[in-house]
């Protein structure tokens, strides 16, 4: 099956030379692109001259939006992503290829926790993976990796879902998971950055939270109305014992929160039947 592999990269002048030599040795027939992100240095000329088809965005885009147009231009039946600072090992690819042959849909290289850049990184990559694997009912190792392969054809479906910022792995792990798509996790070494990080971990920490509720919501709405209406609904139980003990009567306050649960949970019900109208068509496979 044909290979693209798809680097978006950002000021990576120092890293993408000998990046794209060395994947161009090791698959000299795959596709390879890179996506440079309106880049203030040489990055587009140095790969370029490695041997890259170099695709350049106008102005500042975002990682995501450049990995989506990056996957707009490739051919290939097979993607495979990874990034322009050097932390990823191109002999690592044949590791994540493999399992697409047994009937994964997507593999995602995942870092084990000693790679980690810092240990406020690795707290919070452990809680947002935690979280994913709660709400998509799937172990989910390593929920931000940008070092995956997945299939083309797939991946094209979701590219509409996409953020054009750096939460597009967050945004596509929990898309595939929540569509029922095999997702296999391969933990892989990587080495340590030699770029300077974009990411912001307040401001990129909180979007990576919304991503995932919002792609729960989108694809199982139940697994977060359910908990919120029980929620309601055991607060209005105590509310209302509560106050008939210490007033004896039923107060507005435990009709509000009452009211608020079967509210909620129909909301659920609704979500649920619109997202299987909305998701009937990408079954298809």
């Amino acid at each position: 099956m044909k290979l693209s592999i798809i680097i978006p990269a950002h000021n990576e002048a120092e890293t993408i030379g000998p990046l794209v030599a060395e994947l161009a040795g090791r698959f000299p027939d795959a596709e390879l692109f890179v996506v440079d992100d309106a880049s203030s240095d040489e990055t587009a000329a140095v790969a370029a001259a490695a041997g890259a088809t170099v695709l350049s965005n106008p102005y500042r885009l975002g990682n995501g939006a450049s990995v989506k147009r990056g996957a707009r231009a490739a051919t290939g039946d097979l993607y495979v992503f990874l990034d322009a600072d050097g932390q990823h090992r191109p002999e690592h690819i044949t590791r994540l290829l493999a399992p697409l042959e047994d009937g994964y849909a997507m593999v995602v290289g995942a870092r084990q926790p000693a790679s980690q850049s810092s240990r406020l990184r690795w707290f919070g990559n452990s809680f947002y993976n935690k979280a994913a694997s709660l709400l998509s009912g799937h172990p989910v190792l390593d929920l931000t990796s940008g070092f995956r392969a997945v299939r083309a054809d797939l991946f094209r479906r979701f590219l509409y879902l996409l953020p054009n910022g750096f939460s597009y792995p967050t945004t596509i792990t929990m898309a595939f998971l929540r569509s029922g798509f095999p997702v296999k996790f391969v933990y892989v070494d990587v080495s340590r950055s030699r770029g300077k990080s974009h990411i912001r971990p307040v401001r990129d920490g909180v979007r990576f939270l919304l991503i995932i509720f919002k792609m729960v919501t989108l694809y199982s709405p139940m697994k977060l109305f359910f908990p919120v209406s029980i929620a309601f609904l055991l607060t209005a139980a105590f509310y209302y014992s509560y106050t008939y003990i210490t007033v004896n009567r039923f107060t507005n306050m435990g009709a509000a929160l009452l009211i608020a649960s079967v509210i909620v949970f129909m909301m659920g019900l609704v979500s649920e039947q619109l997202t299987a109208l909305m998701y009937r068509d990408t079954d298809k496979d």
